[in-house]
């Protein structure tokens, strides 16, 4: 059994130092930054929807609305080509409003810009919810890579699984919540009134969640950096295999 096998114990209250603790949350907050785009991100998130309500409100034309929200998107892509950043926000945004616009052009009802990102928000929370169930919490897979612990924390430790448990029940039931407000009023409201409670949806939720996951986290057992424990247990295989070329060296010059 390697050391990348080996289990480790449970601790769920570590003695810390204050100081420890302090770097426990920076680091935690700088992996959730990454993870999910920081201020930029949610600004990338918000602002098409943002013109496509603001447009539709004034002009009651779904096509005018509808091309400006996918320009103002691809826009923020180019943006961040041109800055050499992360697209994977920017165009997951893009995607977001192009389904929005194909569907709604589809069905010639301007509600319907709104349907695949809220379908997507209930599968989401459909997701959170039932991995944790399955005991393989989504936010887990998700930040895994980011801490650089991938699934160490699955069974090497239970008191960061347990906090990454906690945290994607968090993200489902916000979700859920969030769609049990929405999808009646896709039914009951009609195209402005949806769009601006949506956009006023799109950031609060999302704090919370992450403000939510940030305090499981930060109170959680240190991840376990299996990237450097395999660069160390290569530079340990090589200094015995140096050291098996040196003994035997010493046998051949000892023999000759």
């Amino acid at each position: 059994m390697t050391s990348l096998d080996k289990p480790t114990p449970d601790m769920d209250h570590p003695q810390r130092t204050d100081q420890q603790d302090a770097e426990a949350k920076a680091v935690t907050e700088a992996a959730l930054f990454e993870a999910f785009g920081g201020v930029r991100g949610m600004v990338e998130t918000v602002l098409p929807g943002l013109l496509f309500v603001t447009i539709f409100t004034i002009n009651k034309d779904l096509g005018t609305s509808a091309i400006a929200a996918l320009a103002v998107s691809l826009a923020l892509v180019v943006v961040r080509l041109i800055r050499k950043d992360t697209v994977k926000h920017a165009f997951s945004g893009v995607f977001g409003v192009a389904f929005g616009v194909v569907f709604a052009k589809m069905t010639g009802n301007a509600k319907d810009f709104y349907l695949p990102g809220m379908i997507y928000t209930l599968g989401l929370a459909v997701a959170y919810l039932g991995t944790t169930l399955a005991g393989v919490p989504l936010i887990g897979l998700i930040l895994g890579p980011v801490f650089k612990e991938n699934l160490s924390w699955r069974t090497r430790n239970p008191g960061r699984k347990k906090a990454y448990a906690k945290a994607s029940y968090a993200w489902g039931l916000i979700l859920l919540a969030k769609c049990a407000i929405l999808f009646p009023l896709y039914w009951w409201a009609d195209t402005t009134q949806l769009g601006w409670v949506l956009v006023s949806l799109k950031i609060p939720p999302f704090l919370l969640a992450v403000y939510l996951t940030w305090v499981f986290l930060a109170k959680a057992p240190p991840p376990i950096d299996v990237f450097a424990e395999m660069e160390a247990e290569e530079e340990a295989e090589k200094a015995r295999k140096a050291a098996q070329s040196a003994r035997a060296a010493e046998v051949r010059d000892y023999d000759a």
